[in-house]
């Protein structure tokens, strides 16, 4: 019997050693959280805070926050008003950074290890540590006053915090991230188109005696002439000291590069950054298309798409379809080790009923076979 029972106590302690997930009501499964790989103790605090979290009304708030304090850092501007109401902003940055904190404290519990993999957190965190370098040091020092200036000028970072909380800004952000290396080709071309006419405007009206010194004089003269040439601001003047000069080429000179500078590379760069940014948003509004396709399509509902198998709804739902058909492989062995567990009591509880009645068997037939040799 002691061997029984430490055979039936190791099934027990197998079948309770799955790593089984609980289904709820609609098949929904309920993923276990973990923390550097171990399962989450304080799972009701955890699922408390990111409902807390991702609620609608704290979004709101966020952004009522860094509403409020945009308008307090433009009050401040103000020498009359920091003058009159320095304690009512002062109370406010501090309530404004509680909050700050708060959230920073928040999505740092829910997942402190892929909080320093974003971008846009990680940003937030060396915002609110710039919004904490103030009260590092003494204002009242007369010394202190101009780092204590510069420090709350830096203040004004906290605005940009605005884009985590909005989807459209991020794509923005996203997409001019992407532009970059586009963008840096076309850098790199008008630079040089930019150093090719730098140097011959230098060597044509350059002359310290005859020529324009001022705009042209040296090679940093030049660029920066140019980049007022490229940018079509003030160019007519820039001419007009050229003709005075009596440069007769000065006007091909200058149409030339305008045309080169301005209506080709410039509006180059605006153009690849305005078809990345297409791109990138498409991207997003097909995305955001398909998860609202996914929570209204249901499994009766007719669906004609061309290539349907190789469309991402129904990849989609596919690996969807996956995840479910593990969790319910992983109930049916569940199902199969309490089967397996129960179908082994019942054999070795009829195999001693089999032994016991045969032993009673035997006795009986000892028992009558020494009465039989008695008599």
């Amino acid at each position: 019997m002691a061997a029984e029972f430490t055979e039936v106590s190791v099934e027990q302690r197998l079948i309770n050693k799955l790593s089984l997930e609980a289904f709820r009501s609609g098949s929904e499964v309920e993923v276990r959280q973990y923390l550097f790989g171990y399962r989450r103790r304080d799972a009701d605090l955890y699922k408390f805070i990111k409902m807390l979290f991702f609620h609608p009304l704290f979004k709101s708030i966020m952004i009522s926050t860094i509403t409020l304090n945009s308008i307090f850092l433009a009050l401040e501007t103000d020498y009359k008003v920091r003058y009159e109401s320095h304690f009512f902003l002062e109370v406010a940055d501090l309530i404004i950074l509680a909050v700050y904190t708060t959230e920073f404290l928040m999505i740092f519990y829910l997942d402190p290890i892929n909080y320093w993999k974003d971008g846009y957190k990680r940003f937030d965190f060396v915002v609110l540590l710039i919004a904490y370098l103030p009260y590092t040091i003494d204002r009242s020092n007369p010394k202190m006053h101009h780092t204590a200036t510069m420090l709350k000028g830096f203040q004004v970072l906290r605005v940009l915090k605005l884009i985590y909380y909005s989807p459209g800004m991020r794509i923005l952000m996203a997409a001019l991230a992407q532009t970059a290396k586009n963008v840096i080709y076309v850098l790199v071309l008008l630079f040089l188109l930019m150093l090719i006419f730098a140097i011959l405007g230098h060597g044509l009206y350059g002359d310290p005696e005859h020529g324009d010194h001022q705009n042209w004089g040296t090679l940093a003269a030049a660029f920066f002439t140019l980049f007022s040439l490229v940018t079509v601001d003030g160019w007519t003047d820039l001419q007009d000291d050229l003709d005075n000069k009596k440069f007769v080429t000065s006007r091909t000179f200058t149409i030339v590069f305008i045309l080169l500078g301005f209506f080709v590379f410039f509006n180059m760069f605006i153009g690849v950054v305005i078809m990345d940014i297409q791109k990138s948003t498409e991207y997003q509004t097909f995305d955001e298309m398909v998860e609202e396709f996914k929570k209204t399509l249901l499994h009766s509902d007719p669906v004609i798409l061309e290539e349907f198998c190789a469309s991402i709804p129904f990849i989609d739902l596919y690996l969807l379809s996956l995840d479910r058909q593990d969790a319910t492989i992983y109930k049916l062995q569940e199902l199969y080790y309490e089967i397996v567990a129960t179908l082994t009591t019942l054999l070795r509880e009829s195999q001693e009923k089999s032994l016991q009645s045969l032993w009673s068997l035997k006795s009986a037939s000892r028992s009558t076979a020494t009465m039989g040799s008695g008599r």
